[in-house]
Formats: C-alpha cells, structure tokens, sequence
C-alpha cells in the first residue's frame, strides 16, 4: 500500500499528463508496491480535484467488461471510473484530436437511469425498472500512460482511461433484447469493427448492476439521470483526425463524432 504522500504524487503527476498531453511511463516501474486499491484511491484523488475544480458526476463506466480483456489484464473483474460533465462531447461539434495523447473509441450501449439503483444485491431486474432509456453510445478513451503500455492499476488510477462520451436519441430496454443487439462501427463510411452486446458480460445490464454493487462498498450510488457506460460491444479503433466515427446499432439507432 503506497503512502498518502505518494497518493497525491502519482494523481497529480496523471493531471499533469494530462492538462500538457504528455504521458507518464507505467506507474508500476515508478510505485513497484503499488496495487489495485492503490489505484482507485488515486483515481478518487484525481476526480476529487476535478470537482473542486468544478466539474460535476454525471455517470460511471466499466472497463475490462470483457473475459477476453480480463484475462490479457490478469483480473477476476471489470474496473470502473467515472464520467463527469466536462466530458461531454457534443456530435455535431468535431473534436481537436490534440486535446488528447492517444485516442481511441469505443461503442457501447448506454444506460440511462430514471431512478436510484440499489447498492447491495442490485440485480438486472433492478437496473431495467430504473433505467428511463438505453442509447447508442461512443466511448472516447485515452490513456494517460505512454504507448498504451497499461496494467491493470494504470487504466484504474487513470480513471479507468476515460476521456469522453457521446450519446444518441434512446428507448425503453424494455423493448429491445439488450443481449442482441449488433453493433457496427464506421469510420468514413466503411466498417472498422463490429460486435455484439452480449460481448459485455452476456449482457450489458449485468455490467451496470455490477457496478452498482461495487461502487456501494465506497458509499456510491447510480443516481436517478447519471449514465452508465458498461462496456464496449468491439475492440477499440484509434482516432484519425479528419475523419468521422458512426457507431450503428440494430433497434437502437447510431450515434456519430468527428474529429479535426
């Protein structure tokens, strides 16, 4: 367990990262003792700082949703980070690639909360009454970490890589089979990855009802009009400047962003 001391040190040096878009080597080489609760103290630390700032919570994501992904982290688990107002990106507004160190993103099927969801024992039925509508989703991440060289505690101090959101008119999950929904990801027009919901755990309303257990063992609640990002249905695709992401999902609707 690092000390408070170097707590602070290694969140500030995550801020510096990224305010001048230059990133740190992996935080391990630096804190060789530092570990996954480490790691979310530092990210708690960062977003702290931001709210002092004055930015607000407006959601959470989860991370390493996928088997796939948790083993190559060598993680039982997701991880999860949050999602704040400044980090709203605004589709028809293209965005400057150099406000980043190396972008990519991702799609996912966002959730939407109408209601509180419990903390302890949140089950999928829970998250399906409180949730007001699903969205198409496209997940902006970036890693604060030089050449994408991440372990598991440096994609968790870093806010679980998290850069930026942006979301599409939703419906009522009820209405759709949240396991099957196909996802296709173009960029320019021409397909550049695809995938399933079902990707995320076997359904992405398992991910958010996870995440809602996880999150009340620090005293968090998912509150009524937060987002939800639980996971990204394909890979990631790095971010091209000049070029135009549409994310198309089969009974949800698309989602678009540009970037200069």
């Amino acid at each position: 367990m690092l000390t408070a001391e170097a707590l602070r040190e290694v969140a500030e040096g995550l801020a510096r990262a990224e305010r001048g878009r230059v990133p740190v080597g992996p935080l391990a080489d630096r804190y060789p003792g530092i570990d996954v609760e480490d790691a979310y103290r530092v990210q708690l630390l960062g977003v702290d700082a931001r709210l002092a700032a004055g930015a607000r919570v407006v959601g959470h994501k989860v991370g390493l949703s996928s088997p796939v992904m948790q083993r190559m982290m060598g993680v039982p688990e997701p991880d999860y980070g949050h999602l704040l107002d400044d980090m709203g990106l605004d589709p028809a507004v293209p965005v400057d690639v150099a406000r980043y160190c190396a972008p990519r993103i991702e799609v996912e099927v966002g959730f939407v909360l109408g209601e509180d969801l419990p903390g302890d024992g949140c089950t999928v039925e829970d998250v399906l009454a409180a949730t007001e509508h699903v969205v198409p989703a496209l997940e902006l991440i970036d890693s604060r970490i030089a050449d994408w060289r991440i372990g598991i505690v440096d994609t968790i101090a870093d806010n679980a890589s998290s850069a930026g959101f942006a979301v599409g008119a939703g419906r009522d999950p009820r209405t759709l089979d949240l396991t099957a929904v196909e996802a296709v990801l173009h960029r320019d027009g021409v397909p550049v990855a695809s995938g399933r919901s079902d990707a995320v755990l076997g359904d992405p309303a398992v991910a958010v009802a996870w995440l809602a257990r996880t999150v009340a063992r620090f005293g968090v609640r998912l509150r009524k009009g937060h987002l939800v990002l639980p996971g990204s249905c394909t890979r990631a695709v790095d971010v091209a400047p000049g070029s135009t992401y549409t994310a198309e999902f089969s009974g949800l609707g698309s989602v678009s962003l540009s970037f200069r």
